[in-house]
């Protein structure tokens, strides 16, 4: 079992991996940007920075494997991946569920966003390992994290699930609970980091 884990973790740090694990999520982000577009279209200057929350995570996690590659650690960009990732990764699973849920069908579309939003959330626990996020870090993490829950469900700039409309008050409730989540995970992999390490 250790050998298993020594050559998965050996394939996922191997830089022709990280390379094309980049290429992923940069085309990823791009198209996520565009996914985007028609809500883009209608929301405020002043928001845009905080609508389009799955392609930012993503974008994040670029910056992350950019630093791998050049063997070094942007940190800030690593915790902020960590924690939009896997709860925006998770949120979109539970919301197009809840959609399936409520009508009874989901198209390709909506699969392919359930696929490819779960991947996104189980590569943020994958390299675990290879983080180096200070204290203060996940401070800014969560402030930004926060900070972008409440422009969601205050100012109504959350991701256009019109046959969920109804249920908007516990969505963002759920969010915010998923918001603390994701950031207890950050500053339990702080804690743990010497343990992740070896």
């Amino acid at each position: 079992m250790s050998q298993l884990l020594i050559k998965g973790w050996y394939l996922l740090t191997h830089r022709a991996f990280l390379i094309l694990l980049l290429i992923i999520n940069f085309l990823g982000t791009v198209y996520g940007y565009y996914w985007y577009g028609s809500q883009l279209a209608i929301t405020e200057p002043k928001f845009y920075i905080f609508v389009p929350d799955s392609p930012t995570a993503s974008l994040f996690f670029c910056f992350a494997i950019v630093g791998w590659l050049l063997g070094k650690n942007f940190k800030l960009m690593e915790v902020l991946a960590l924690v939009t990732l896997i709860k925006y990764g998770l949120w979109a699973v539970v919301m197009n569920l809840l959609t399936f849920a409520e009508v009874g069908y989901l198209g390709p579309d909506g699969w392919m966003l359930v696929f490819s939003h779960f991947m996104m959330a189980v590569q943020a626990m994958l390299y675990l390992p290879k983080y180096r996020f200070d204290f203060w870090h996940i401070v800014v993490a969560a402030i930004w994290t926060l900070h972008n829950d409440f422009i969601d469900y205050v100012f109504g700039q959350m991701p256009i699930y019109r046959i969920l409309a109804q249920y908007s008050s516990q969505i963002g409730y759920f969010t915010f609970w998923l918001s603390i989540a994701c950031i207890s995970i950050a500053f339990i992999t702080y804690r743990r980091r010497d343990y992740l390490q070896h």
